[in-house]
């Protein structure tokens, strides 16, 4: 029997939290959370359905040159999506670069403005 039952959140470490909420709220369209705690640094706490997104403004540790191109073959979040042509509009809207997924799967890659890989799966 597993000692872990769900998901609570995931944290990406980004540079600008403002420049990263015009991606996360703007683009994604994710609620932001009020009940973030005075940390002593910035960030943002964003719900994703029943589990949270957890921004942090820190110094970034991993290196942003030399990652794969497409965000299948490197680390990354995966998100479900009721309708992926929904998403391609808001991509194509903000001129925001992506890749469909080379499995054949209705799924896309996409970077946010940190370099952090996302996946999108239509569920």
């Amino acid at each position: 029997m597993s000692l872990v039952r769900d998901i609570h959140h995931v944290s990406l470490i980004v540079a600008d939290t403002s420049e990263a909420l015009c991606f996360y709220q703007g683009v994604l369209g994710l609620e932001v959370l009020d009940e973030r705690p005075d940390l002593p640094f910035p960030g943002a706490w964003l719900r994703i359905g029943t589990h949270q997104l957890h921004l942090l403004e820190l110094p970034n540790p991993d290196p942003l040159d030399g990652r794969p191109a497409h965000g299948g073959r490197d680390r990354h979040l995966a998100l479900l999506v009721p309708c992926l042509d929904a998403l391609v509009a808001r991509l194509d809207a903000a001129e925001l670069p992506y890749s469909l997924s080379r499995s054949g799967r209705r799924a896309l890659f996409c970077r946010d403005p940190d370099g952090n890989a996302l996946e999108f799966i239509e569920a």
